[in-house]
């Protein structure tokens, strides 16, 4: 197995599992049964958009090594995938507008070219 791929997979497991244990253990709250439930819903969030934090890692870097022009369109998704999800909190929205602005970005430059 290529050491990089073994890099890169654990980088990226180590940082989703980062995004899912950290909002958890830096909570100062009490652990009272409605903040046990508040803790619960905000695991979930994070697993959401860890997950497609980590997909879009994992299938973009290779694309990216090979294809230096996929650069620009990625970092498009990735940022409009955060900052959507910022503002709205909808996995769902931010998912779809982050892959059209991926696919916007990408036919601008081929179009350009």
């Amino acid at each position: 197995m290529n050491t990089q791929v073994l890099a890169l997979g654990l980088l990226v497991g180590t940082v989703n599992f980062l995004f899912r244990y950290l909002p958890l253990r830096l909570s100062t709250a009490k652990t009272s049964a409605s903040v046990r439930r508040g803790m619960t819903a905000l695991l979930l969030d994070s697993i959401g958009i860890a997950s497609i934090c980590a997909l879009l890692v994992v299938s973009s870097v290779p694309d990216i090594l090979l294809n230096h022009g996929r650069l620009l369109p990625t970092l498009v998704g990735f940022g409009l995938l955060y900052l959507t999800f910022y503002k709205t909190r909808s996995i769902i929205f931010s998912t779809l507008l982050s892959a059209l602005g991926y696919g916007v970005t990408w036919k601008l430059l081929m179009m350009a070219s």
